[in-house]
């Protein structure tokens, strides 16, 4: 156990904090929570749209008139229709504050510059004519959301890139004192706006003499395409999950860590699966890992699958700190959080306590994947369940209102408990006795 602690801080912790205080990964990350407020009001009507009830669907055109789902739903395309909008803005903005440069500023060059790439061309074919024609100056929908979200990151890091070393060597327009702070600010960020709107024309018109036509054919082609099979599947599911839950036992915080490089791909798996849903609810949808799979069957009260150990320390554990430990932790591992847990027991740098940790969330993910893929448990349907909602409730939302995904989460904890279970007792006598010493001493 000494080697692996051993290895564990000589060669992970350094090469992991430097990849945490990565200032473009924390600002991917940032960025992206911009948009989970909305997504998740998105959700709520994207779930009263779909209620699995017997009759639910007539009662409500009985009510509401047979357009009533149609209008219900404007709020889902408000939200979860434009999140690589709110990307491009927010990743800027996070990125700028870094630099220490107007973030304000920063966040709408980026957003014009993400317009800019983006072809605003599509076909429209009117009643009765005989072939589509090509319509100009129409902003497509369907790239302002999760299938551009990887275009605007990028074109938020470059653009926020290319106005902070403009902006840091000065080469701004300055204005006298007394005019007013926000003119100062938007005429200095002028010159680096010029220079970013034309880098993103130059680089828009030589796409569009290559084969690949705009930048989002190339980002998908290259890079979304292959990073989505890879996120999606069983393996890289079961990395994700390894790495994160390996890091947070080093004192880092894994999600964080891990989730800068993966979230954007398992949240447009997630908002694929959201489309083909309102499409039809009964239709099978395309990807059995997203961020709900992850958030709440696998990491059910935090990384590491904690809650079965808050409960396990408040009532089974015969040390008293320990016991003291659980009862604290338990009300916050009912929503997911579980820091006083990982830094309180603790499982950072514990050796016995680090095994289930890690190993107890692979086995809950490769028994949740195969579930889902036999067809035993519904799939996350993309609605956009809040992560600190509690089990059962979270389980069966996340599935559209399915029971099955409800009774999956339930499986996982008692499979997490009697995993957990003799780990927890090591523990525990450990901590017994060193508190009978400590008494004896006294």
């Amino acid at each position: 156990m000494g080697k692996i602690n051993s290895f564990l801080e000589e060669k992970v912790m350094p090469v992991a904090g430097r990849i945490a205080d990565q200032k473009h990964l924390q600002s991917i990350r940032d960025g992206l929570i911009l948009a989970m407020p909305l997504l998740i009001i998105g959700s709520l009507f994207l779930i009263i749209g779909f209620l699995p009830i017997p009759g639910y669907n007539d009662f409500m055109a009985g009510v509401f008139g047979e357009m009533w789902k149609t209008r219900l739903l404007y709020p889902v395309g408000a939200t979860f229709d434009i999140m690589a909008i709110f990307a491009s803005f927010g990743i800027a903005y996070r990125l700028a504050e870094r630099y220490e440069v107007d973030p304000l500023s920063a966040g709408a060059i980026s957003l014009a510059a993400f317009m800019l790439v983006t072809p605003h061309k599509i076909m429209f074919a009117a009643e009765g004519a005989a072939e589509a024609v090509e319509v100009g100056g129409v902003i497509p929908v369907g790239l302002m959301g999760s299938k551009g979200l990887f275009v605007a990151m990028f074109i938020a890091l470059i653009s926020t890139e290319i106005y902070r070393k403009i902006v840091q060597k000065n080469i701004i327009i300055k204005m006298p004192e007394g005019v007013p702070p926000a003119v100062s600010k938007s005429f200095a960020a002028l010159i680096p706006a010029l220079v970013v709107i034309t880098v993103v024309w130059i680089l828009r018109i030589g796409l569009e003499h290559t084969s690949f036509e705009h930048i989002h054919n190339v980002v998908g082609d290259l890079l979304t395409a292959p990073l989505s099979k890879l996120g999606g599947s069983l393996g890289g599911a079961l990395v994700g999950v390894f790495l994160i839950d390996l890091l947070w036992t080093t004192g880092l915080h894994g999600s964080a860590v891990v989730g800068a490089v993966m979230n954007p791909i398992w949240l447009s798996l997630m908002d694929q699966n959201r489309m083909v849903f309102q499409a039809d609810p009964t239709a099978a949808l395309p990807n059995i890992v997203t961020l709900q799979f992850l958030d709440l069957w696998v990491f059910v009260g935090g990384s590491g699958a904690t809650l079965v150990l808050a409960i396990l320390l408040a009532f089974k554990s015969k040390s008293k700190q320990l016991k003291n430990l659980g009862k604290l932790s338990l009300g916050a591992g009912i929503f997911n959080i579980n820091e006083p847990i990982v830094f309180g027991t603790p499982i950072v740098m514990n050796p016995i306590l680090m095994i289930p940790f890690i190993f107890v969330p692979l086995v809950i993910t490769l028994i949740s994947y195969m579930a889902m893929k036999l067809g035993l448990v519904a799939l996350p349907c993309g609605v956009a369940v809040p992560w600190t909602t509690p089990m059962l409730i979270s389980g069966y939302l996340a599935t559209g209102g399915r029971i099955s995904g409800a009774v999956l989460q339930l499986v996982n904890f008692i499979i997490a408990l009697a995993l957990y279970y003799p780990f927890f007792k090591m523990w525990d006598n450990k901590k017994l006795e060193e508190e009978n010493s400590m008494e004896s001493e006294k």
